[in-house]
């Protein structure tokens, strides 16, 4: 599976985004797709993940009410709409696929990843 990041940008505080996720390759696989960030220094953070079927979507605790996942009709695409970006919201911001929502527990169960795409929020 192949993972191809978009959307991000320079914001300002209080501001909105949206990432988009693009899978291709072998898509049959039911992948449960999601999002990762990485602040310079530091070890990736979970974000936010949705089920293949799309109903099941899972955060992070702190991301809870600002941020959105949501994937396609084809199941092949996932978005996480950003809102009320804040400074410390800035990091590059990595595609996931894994088969299972408890991957997204550790980032190194992940299988496929996204090239990422980098979110500077800042006035």
């Amino acid at each position: 599976v192949q993972l191809q990041a978009s959307g991000g940008g320079l914001v300002q505080p209080g501001g909105s985004l949206r990432l988009s996720c693009a899978a291709s390759g072998r898509t049959d696989t039911n992948y449960v797709m999601g999002w990762f960030r990485q602040d310079p220094g530091e070890e990736r953070e979970f974000v936010a993940a949705i089920s293949w079927s799309g109903i099941l979507k899972y955060y992070a605790d702190s991301k809870k009410g600002r941020f959105t996942i949501a994937s396609d009709d084809t199941k092949t695409t996932v978005y996480l709409q950003m809102n009320s970006l804040k400074p410390e919201d800035t990091a590059v911001y990595y595609c996931a696929a894994a088969v299972s929502y408890r991957d997204f527990s550790d980032y190194h169960n992940i299988k496929y990843w996204g090239q990422g795409t980098l979110v500077t929020v800042s006035s």
